[in-house]
């Protein structure tokens, strides 16, 4: 995650644009993936053009999102794994064979899943998640929440670093194997919660030290332009037109009778 984080200062046209712009499109965006039904799966493939402008535009490396979806996929193939068992009414026929309603709701709960998840992680690739808190701060969503939000990101890394610490003090006092069994994680998970309380208390008195009244505030100061408000126009217009209309069957249709 702290790469993403390095990836959040480049200086490309994506980052530039307001906060609270992308977030809206971005939250447009989802809404309109999710609001299809479970058998629609040709009208979701327009909506791969907008984490693709991200990608390309925003110079954030595909490989680098595609194996944070990877990291995640075992959840949400655990949520749809059942649908072919319990759904298998045929619906369609593929090449004459017949195929359930279970594996079609299966794939668009995939690709839904895919669009989401990447434009999400693109999101804070291009922006920074302090961004992102800020603009929900601005958008009226309550101060604590964002505040929460933006220190359960923060302070991740904290714990992290901390229980990585405890880990290799536990594998140095280890020997032959000994001492790494399940056992060990019952004081090592007691320990880690003290030092987790402990850390927070001092967390917040040097921040309080500092003058933290709870507000987020950025480096970087934004408004809102043209080109947030052409961002906003121009995308969520495309996803208006790909919610009422199939372009993946209108553009099929025109190609059949192009060349038949």
């Amino acid at each position: 995650m702290g790469y993403m984080d390095l990836l959040s200062y480049q200086d490309t046209a994506i980052h530039k644009i307001d906060p609270r712009a992308k977030l809206i499109v971005v939250l447009f965006f989802i809404l309109t993936v999710l609001s299809f039904g479970k058998y629609e799966i040709s009208s979701l493939i327009p909506f791969f053009m907008f984490p693709m402008y991200l990608l390309s535009f925003g110079n954030i490396p595909a490989i680098y999102i595609i194996k944070k979806i990877v990291i995640v996929s075992p959840f949400v193939l655990m949520i749809g794994v059942f649908n072919p068992i319990i759904d298998r009414n045929i619906i369609m026929h593929l090449a004459g064979v017949g195929i359930s309603g279970g594996w079609i709701s299966f794939a668009s709960i995939i690709i839904k899943f895919i669009l989401t998840v990447s434009t999400a992680f693109t999101l804070i690739a291009c922006t920074g998640f302090n961004n992102i808190c800020f603009a929900l701060n601005r958008l009226g969503v309550p101060k604590i929440f964002s505040t929460q939000l933006l220190f359960l990101y923060r302070y991740i890394f904290v714990l992290a670093e901390e229980g990585a610490r405890m880990i290799r003090a536990r594998n140095l006092r280890s020997f032959n194997g000994k001492g790494k069994g399940i056992k060990s994680y019952g004081p090592i998970l007691g320990n880690f919660f003290l030092r987790t309380i402990n850390r927070a208390e001092r967390l917040h008195l040097a921040m309080s030290c500092r003058g933290f009244d709870g507000n987020i505030r950025v480096i970087n100061r934004f408004g809102f332009g043209i080109n947030e408000f052409l961002f906003m126009l121009i995308w969520v217009s495309f996803f208006i037109l790909f919610r009422l209309v199939n372009v993946t069957q209108l553009v099929g249709s025109f190609f059949t009778r192009l060349f038949i």
